[in-house]
């Protein structure tokens, strides 16, 4: 008989909710060889195709398996959307911004006419966010499979995911609460290497930042300037941003090399140099690229392997 570790997170809003996580090994690399063998190739073939069309979609696939994970594990909750009576997750705050759904999409309309009600949104997501980043000159890996999609989407529970403007003990406390640790919280944030931010999200480095200092004094002084130039403090733009790295569609280490450098855009981030032993990673990450990859595969399979649904979906927006 398999055995679950199940831990259990108190979330303090008004009222207390508690919400568990299960991390399991039923998730097999296998899992799908006999009932739909496929997968892999049908997956890869519906980002490749996404990716060709749109440079952001990589970034996105990433991006909402981390957000799905990070709410009532991985269960594919967040591709839920929401109904008269209920506001879903990916209508939450941190969500608006997600995009990259008709991916996961056109992925499941293709598995469900080779294998129907065989293969999990959840799954779906897991595999399309390794293609994304391997199709992002980054690492592969065998992403373990038999995910449940879950039946359960809340947008004010997109509160418990990390903020861009959390401090490092924060951060901290975010990531333990889901069996992650200081390691994974590096090598994880590594995933800024793809993609861009609003101004908003990082509107506190760059005004306002004190009441002695307008900006945050750990940002490098001419990178501050220009950031401040494209997102001024009343800023009407509304996909006015910048980018995480310098090499925004292409997944390496310069995201560490940067946030060394005082080049980094989030709060988040720089928290990374601000603890002995989260620098000495940066500092290790920055330096080999081969350490990097290496720590984000074991991180991301740790990840992913946080598990909570009931159901196999035969449409990813919306429960059975």
């Amino acid at each position: 008989m398999t055995s679950c570790n199940i831990s259990s997170l108190i979330i303090g809003f008004l009222v207390l909710a508690f919400i568990q996580f299960t991390r399991c090994n039923t998730l097999t690399s296998n899992y799908y060889d006999q009932t739909c063998p496929m997968i892999e190739s049908t997956v890869t073939a519906s980002v490749k195709k996404a990716m060709l069309n749109d440079k952001t979609v990589a970034a996105a696939l990433l991006r909402m398996h981390f957000h799905d994970c990070f709410i009532r594990g991985c269960d594919g909750s967040v591709l839920l959307n929401s109904t008269g009576t209920n506001q879903a997750e990916k209508d939450g705050p941190p969500n608006i911004s997600l995009h990259a759904f008709y991916v996961i999409d056109n992925a499941k309309k293709a598995l469900e006419a080779m294998c129907p009600g065989t293969v999990s949104c959840a799954d779906i997501v897991a595999l399309a966010a390794r293609d994304a980043v391997h199709l992002s000159g980054g690492p592969t890996w065998i992403v373990p499979k038999g995910r449940k999609d879950g039946r359960i989407s809340i947008a004010s529970e997109t509160r418990q995911l990390p903020a861009p403007t959390f401090n490092i003990s924060q951060l901290q406390q975010s990531f333990s609460q889901r069996g992650l640790d200081m390691k994974d919280l590096v090598a994880l944030s590594g995933g800024h290497t793809l993609g861009f931010a609003h101004c908003s999200s990082f509107q506190n480095r760059i005004h306002n930042f004190a009441t002695t200092q307008d900006v945050d004094p750990s940002m490098h002084q001419s990178f501050a300037a220009n950031l401040r130039r494209v997102c001024p403090m009343h800023n009407q733009v509304r996909n006015a941003g910048a980018n995480l790295d310098s090499t925004p569609t292409t997944f390496d280490n310069r995201y560490y090399k940067l946030l060394l450098e005082g080049k980094s855009i989030f709060t988040s981030d720089q928290a990374l140099v601000t603890n002995p032993t989260t620098k000495t990673l940066v500092d290790k990450f920055a330096n080999s690229r081969e350490e990097f990859e290496k720590a984000f595969v074991e991180s991301m399979i740790k990840m992913s392997s946080i598990t909570g649904g009931q159901e196999v979906r035969l449409n990813c927006r919306f429960v059975n």
